[in-house]
């Protein structure tokens, strides 16, 4: 790119923060991304919250919005929506894409009907329902709030009597939370750009699972990236992951997450629309693996901003 594509980009919105639980990660991630559209040239101001945006989109200060808010209100279509009666360009999924990834439940029901591999799943609202949820799952199982990014709320369950705390756990975040039988094996996640799929990474954690902490806090998480997969079997997951996002409605860039079994059978587990951005995201990392710059990367996040 040169200085006259970044020109044409006009004033840029780089919306951060909101008030969503991963407010921080997104600063966090708000400000690498500041660091490198300055380097780029971009004519751009930091924004926080999806509410001070619009409102300053209304007054017609952004010609186009660089979408990094994580959570409920930016990455759940709402605003998405809003921008789109403005007509200003925003980076990522749409409307339907971002609404539908951001409901968990919502989509494994799309999974499930395409014929996409995903662990065998039940969607309850209280603990009541917990005897019924071990008697179709078994046990082990995963616990998570609908509605919710970055493993927060998340349990990992081996015994009966902890699934009931567990949901009502989960349902400190939302009132709808999805209960999936746990896979057994290797963990990895696929970042999509455009229409290509980035190397794989493989993420090993010492703990119980790739958590919050295992996420953004813990030093003794390896990430392998490449990954110690065939060639051919990694090119076969990245075209099933990329599946996967497409049916979903999602589009521009974003992450999937999935499983291999000890059998070595994929398991979807879910959809990201907007990735953190941080020094210890895995979008980044996976870019870097494609010889992608984090400066490129950026830029080519940029140029997916449109109004559908």
């Amino acid at each position: 790119m040169t200085r006259s594509d970044a020109h044409r980009m006009g004033h840029v919105a780089l919306v951060v923060g909101g008030d969503s639980a991963e407010r921080e990660i997104s600063l966090r991630g708000g400000r690498a991304v500041a660091d490198a559209l300055e380097r780029l040239g971009v004519q751009f101001s930091v924004v926080d919250g999806p509410r001070r945006l619009l409102e300053q989109v209304a007054a017609g200060h952004f010609d186009r919005v660089f979408n990094l808010l994580h959570g409920r209100g930016g990455e759940d279509g709402a605003l998405q929506g809003a921008l789109r009666l403005y007509g200003v360009p925003v980076t990522g999924s749409g409307v339907l894409g971002s609404a539908l990834t951001m409901d968990k439940v919502q989509t494994k029901r799309v999974w499930t009907a395409c014929g996409l591999p995903t662990p065998a799943w039940r969607e309850v609202h209280s603990q009541s329902q917990a005897e019924a949820v071990i008697a179709a799952l078994e046990l082990p199982l995963f616990v998570k709030p609908a509605r919710e990014g970055s493993s927060i709320g998340m349990s990992r369950v081996t015994r009966a009597a902890d699934l009931a705390p567990a949901i009502e756990r989960a349902r400190r975040h939302d009132s709808s939370v999805l209960i999936e039988r746990l896979i057994r094996g290797r963990e990895f996640t696929a970042a999509v750009l455009g229409d290509q799929v980035l190397p794989l990474i493989e993420l090993r954690t010492g703990r119980e699972f790739y958590d919050y902490e295992a996420k953004y806090e813990s030093g003794d998480t390896e990430y392998l990236c490449p990954c110690h997969l065939p060639a051919e079997r990694q090119q076969q997951l990245g075209q099933l992951c990329l599946e996967a996002f497409r049916v979903v409605g999602a589009s521009g860039w974003g992450r999937v997450d999935l499983m291999l079994d000890d059998e070595g059978n994929p398991w979807l587990l879910e959809v990201n629309t907007t990735p953190g951005m941080t020094e210890k995201s895995l979008m980044p990392m996976a870019a870097r693996a494609a010889e992608i710059n984090f400066e490129e990367l950026v830029w080519r996040i940029l140029t997916t901003s449109r109004t559908e």
